[in-house]
């Protein structure tokens, strides 16, 4: 059975297995002849049963019992084998598909992008006959295509012209000193925040100290560039002459 398994399987070289079972067919008949002729030896009255004789065919026992675990290690690896080589035909077979299949991609493409420059060339040619055949129509797409577009450039100009245009502001915060200390301040403040105009927003304030005992008013004004002056702002404040001893630019930031 262990040769019939090695003999099935293509490529295979049985020859080292087959040797190895020769080699213990010999051993099994030469422990074979050996017993008989101890057996023979030990019958006949020529010689007594000794401790000698007993101890050589213990040892003949055991050298049969290690070639039979032998012949059973030389079936296992005739299976092993086997089942080797029947893998390797599996990953073979597998290895030539997926190498036919990438010559079946390789020869394909080609063929696609023939298939499509032919349809292009028909949709070309197409397009020639139809151009070839209508003498008039062309020039009223042009016209119809040339009021499309009229018609959307005025549209988008509208629309343009309805957005409100980006106006340019700046934050200017003004320190407004007052003559002394018994300047009414809140009552500067009152008359700061009636200077007005087109374009001017007045914003947060607040008193802060400035040297003996004396505070300064600092208030933020919102300015449209084009339509307030800051000089002008400054000169308006320093109009309320009761007050107002002088103004200074703190900060000035665009918008």
């Amino acid at each position: 059975s262990t040769n019939s398994q090695i003999k099935a399987n293509p490529g295979h070289n049985p020859s080292s297995v087959q040797n190895a079972a020769g080699t213990q067919s010999s051993l099994a008949s030469e422990i074979a002849y050996a017993r008989q002729k101890i057996q023979n030896f030990l019958k006949s009255g020529d010689a007594g049963i000794d401790s000698g004789s007993c101890t050589l065919l213990n040892r003949l026992e055991t050298v049969e019992k290690e070639q039979a675990i032998m012949q059973q290690a030389l079936v296992k690896l005739s299976s092993d084998m086997a089942m080797v080589l029947s893998k390797l035909s599996i990953v073979e077979k597998f290895i030539k598909q997926q190498g036919n299949n990438q010559v079946k991609d390789v020869v394909s493409v080609p063929q696609k992008e023939e298939s499509k420059k032919t349809v292009q060339n028909g949709s070309s040619a197409a397009a020639d006959d139809d151009d070839d055949v209508d003498l008039f129509g062309s020039d009223e797409e042009d016209a119809d295509a040339a009021k499309l577009r009229e018609e959307r450039l005025q549209a988008y100009a509208n629309k343009k012209a309805k957005k409100p245009a980006l106006v340019a502001k700046s934050s200017v915060v003004l320190d407004v000193k007052p003559w002394d200390d018994e300047t009414d301040m809140k009552a500067m403040e009152v008359a700061v925040r009636e200077v007005k105009c087109d374009g001017l927003v007045w914003g947060a304030s607040k008193l802060l100290p400035l040297a003996y005992g004396i505070k300064k008013l600092q208030i933020v004004a919102i300015v449209e560039d084009e339509k307030v002056s800051i000089d002008w702002l400054q000169e308006a404040i320093s109009d309320i002459e009761d007050l107002v001893q002088s103004v200074d630019i703190a900060a000035f930031n665009k918008l």
